[in-house]
């Protein structure tokens, strides 16, 4: 069984690949750098566990190749709003297990809305944002909200500090800042149009505490939790210092180790209407890492043939059961889990 990685080269590409390898999968390196991906199958060491295939985004033929030489697709190569349709559409049409990193609401919103039902004639399965901004928020929606009804809100949280952005986060974070027709989710409806940008607090679990948030933060949350918790709100907040620290979009040469520094706690507030809720969060250190993990724990689930019993396209909660999917993760190493006790 080989899995292939889009974007192997890239920091994100290089964790999915070392996991997989550490796991004893089989990796197809692929991406769009020739020169690139021959210098990591080198590097890796591994000749008899690697291969290298070049697809060019604009190479439909070339995307349709690789796609059916492999048995599931970590598409890790943003920015999405540009890379995320060629590379799912060929592991649709394919009909193979496809997982990708997007952040970018409307991406996310596409593949929903695109590949549906191709997916579901060809027997393939598409997670969109399986890794860190949107997958765990995601799944950690659905853990705390299990079996409530007449939920009023779901706040995710996200506080990250030292947050040091490769070249692919940059290009995405200067999309989204950019754009003007934004996905939101109030009133029990999805919108698209402007949102305006705005100051809150959002109360984090010690020790980080009360934080000043942005909000709304455009993550794809708005998009896939609306699916499987009924909220008549959803929305997304980071806490506005992560965007106040100097090196976060000049660290396009930052080494893995700094990288790795990265703090994180992920929250989820589920609020009630006739008041009440429930509370679930993650702490730990490397964004990255935990998203690899992420991504590689449902690829090779879906390889192994747990995940939806159908075919179709589906958020991390709805492909998986959201409690024990995070409880797989503590235990390896991704982050310290707290999940409400009922």
């Amino acid at each position: 069984m080989a899995i292939a990685v889009y974007g192997a080269t890239g920091h994100t590409g290089r964790l999915v690949t070392a996991e997989l390898l550490a796991r004893g999968q089989d990796v197809i390196l692929a991406g769009r750098s020739t020169e690139r991906l021959r210098a990591l199958a080198a590097e890796l060491g591994t000749p008899e566990r690697v291969v290298v295939r070049t697809a060019p985004l604009d190479d439909s033929t070339a995307l349709r190749r690789l796609a059916e030489e492999c048995d599931a697709l970590n598409h890790c190569a943003g920015p999405f709003t540009t890379t995320g349709a060629p590379v799912a559409a060929a592991a649709a049409e394919a009909g193979i297990p496809y997982v990708d990193h997007a952040i970018e609401p409307h991406p996310v919103k596409h593949l929903f809305a695109a590949y549906q039902s191709t997916a579901e004639r060809t027997g393939a399965v598409l997670i969109p944002q399986m890794s860190f901004y949107g997958g765990l928020g995601d799944l950690l929606a659905a853990a705390a909200a299990a079996g409530l009804g007449d939920v009023e809100k779901v706040t995710v949280g996200y506080a990250v500090t030292g947050w040091r952005m490769t070249q692919g986060a940059v290009n995405t974070a200067n999309l989204l800042i950019g754009e003007i027709d934004r996905i939101s989710y109030a009133d029990g409806a999805q919108r698209i149009g402007p949102v305006e940008i705005r100051n809150s607090v959002f109360p984090f679990p010690p020790p980080v505490g009360p934080r000043t948030t942005l909000v709304p933060f455009p993550s794809g949350e708005v998009v896939t939790v609306p699916r499987h918790v009924p909220a008549r709100a959803v929305e997304v907040q980071l806490t506005a210092s992560t965007f106040e620290e100097e090196q976060i979009f000049s660290s396009v040469d930052a080494s893995p180790e700094e990288r790795a520094g990265t703090e994180f706690t992920v929250a989820v507030q589920v609020v009630r209407s006739g008041g009440g809720g429930r509370n679930a969060h993650v702490r730990g250190r490397d964004i990255w890492r935990a998203g690899a993990l992420a991504s590689v724990e449902a690829v090779l689930r879906l390889t192994g043939g747990e995940g939806p019993r159908k075919a179709g396209v589906f958020s991390p909660a709805e492909a998986f059961e959201a409690g024990p999917f995070l409880r797989t993760l503590a235990d390896q190493g991704a982050f310290e889990l707290t999940l409400p006790t009922a």
